[in-house]
């Protein structure tokens, strides 16, 4: 397996709140920057075309991600169908993230309070799954637990990583310096796109950069952490049900610039 099995701060419980929302805020920020919600509405309205779902369960939401602005364009897009509702969750969610998505009472969408397992699908909300560019945390043992549950169960799951892990480890540790440091460096550009923009995100980014360095840290981690089309692969071929289907494949935007990769998982019944 070609990934490496790295430690970022978002996996710890330990980890303070504000710090996390920091970081994921930023997250947000680039996703919006590189234009993930236009490639995953396209994703998403491919995998409509071959199962039926009124909704969608985000997992590993953190402060939103790129979601929000996905179900935006499917729901403006489908003008003849039902809109397609939004549950977004999280494993460690924070409280004031939560409540600040709900207040906003956004059509269709609804962060849900409490922790959500993305390794224990039977226990999820019906409807399509979402897993986006989180699924690079998860240990072999869990990312095999996540796709037998999702099998197992017959839910519908769409996994999209924006890295790729194909550079030599020794590559990566020997530009790691460097990658870091200008890491750090747009976090403090990004962090003026933050919106809301809290006291804790301005002190801990200028003052006490904090949030910077977990960022760069965190990124740079994912790398090496992201499972190769290879590595998914392998970990599929040792599922054995002939009523669901896999596809793992790279992800394109419109003008054919390559956008990470993708796995969708269905049942063909």
């Amino acid at each position: 397996m070609k990934r490496v099995e790295l430690f970022e701060f978002e996996d710890f419980s330990w980890l303070p709140k504000f710090i996390r929302t920091g970081v994921t805020n930023l997250i947000k920020v680039f996703h919006r920057l590189i234009g993930t919600s236009d490639v995953l509405a396209d994703l998403i309205e491919e995998c409509q075309k071959k199962i039926n779902f009124t909704q969608i369960v985000d997992l590993g939401s953190g402060s939103g991600g790129p979601m929000i602005d996905v179900i935006e364009k499917i729901n403006k897009r489908n003008t003849q169908g039902s809109p397609v509702e939004l549950l977004l969750s999280d494993k460690y969610p924070n409280e004031n993230t939560v409540k600040r998505i709900n207040n906003l009472k956004m059509p269709n969408v609804k962060y849900l309070s409490n922790s959500v397992d993305a390794s224990k699908i039977e226990n999820i909300p019906n409807g399509l799954k979402t897993m986006i560019a989180s699924f690079h945390h998860m240990k072999p043992k869990v990312a095999k637990q996540i796709l037998n549950s999702a099998e197992k169960n017959r839910e519908p799951i769409m996994i999209y990583e924006i890295a790729e892990n194909n550079i030599p480890l020794i590559l990566w540790c020997l530009m790691l310096p460097i990658s870091l440091t200008i890491l750090v460096l747009m976090s403090l550009l990004m962090t003026t796109l933050v919106r809301p923009l809290t006291v804790n995100q301005i002190i801990f980014t200028y003052i006490i950069p904090i949030i910077p360095l977990v960022y760069a840290w965190d990124g740079q981690a994912s790398i090496m952490r992201t499972y190769t089309i290879k590595d998914i692969e392998s970990i599929i071929g040792q599922c054995d049900n002939e009523a669901y289907f896999w596809e793992v494949s790279k992800a394109k935007k419109r003008n054919g610039k390559k956008a990470g990769y993708y796995i969708f998982g269905y049942s063909k019944r």
